[in-house]
């Protein structure tokens, strides 16, 4: 009886509208270039789930990266790997625990990450990583491309 009582009272607690988390299966990468700002997106598509997104002005060198989802982001000083490249830039907490910061898409760091290589992301304690499977790296490239000016 007293499962029975927990059960029903955890159900009562249960959010109405939650949805089931996606499968991995479900994400992919997306460039949306037809529209400024350009965007590559790591996301759900047609849905609000997203991983990440890297944005930029036509020409600009400059990628603003948001990382969402993890704990509660610390803004501060961030370093930025990819391969044996590095780099620092300040970050700062977005809502609902995204990180955001902005990257020159012409550094050594952008360059290693478009050729494949993860890209890290640390403040504090806090890390957070992105990877392009190498079948969504011509998007990345094409990305890079076109906000390079």
């Amino acid at each position: 009886m007293i499962a029975i009582l927990a059960a029903a009272a955890a159900l009562a607690l249960w959010p109405q509208n939650a949805a089931p988390a996606p499968s991995e299966a479900a994400w992919t990468w997306t460039l949306y270039s037809d529209d400024t700002p350009v965007v590559l997106a790591n996301e759900v598509p047609d849905t609000a789930n997203l991983r990440s997104t890297l944005e930029c002005e036509p020409g600009s060198n400059v990628a603003r990266l948001t990382v969402y989802g993890g704990e509660q982001a610390t803004p501060g000083m961030a370093r930025i790997t990819a391969g044996s490249a590095a780099a620092v830039a300040e970050a700062q907490a977005g809502r609902g625990g995204s990180l955001k910061l902005a990257l020159r898409t012409d550094h050594p760091v952008f360059a290693a990450f478009a050729a494949g290589g993860p890209l890290g992301v640390a403040v504090g304690d806090q890390r957070r990583t992105v990877e392009v499977p190498a079948a969504h790296l011509a998007k990345l490239r094409r990305f890079a491309e076109l906000c390079s000016g």
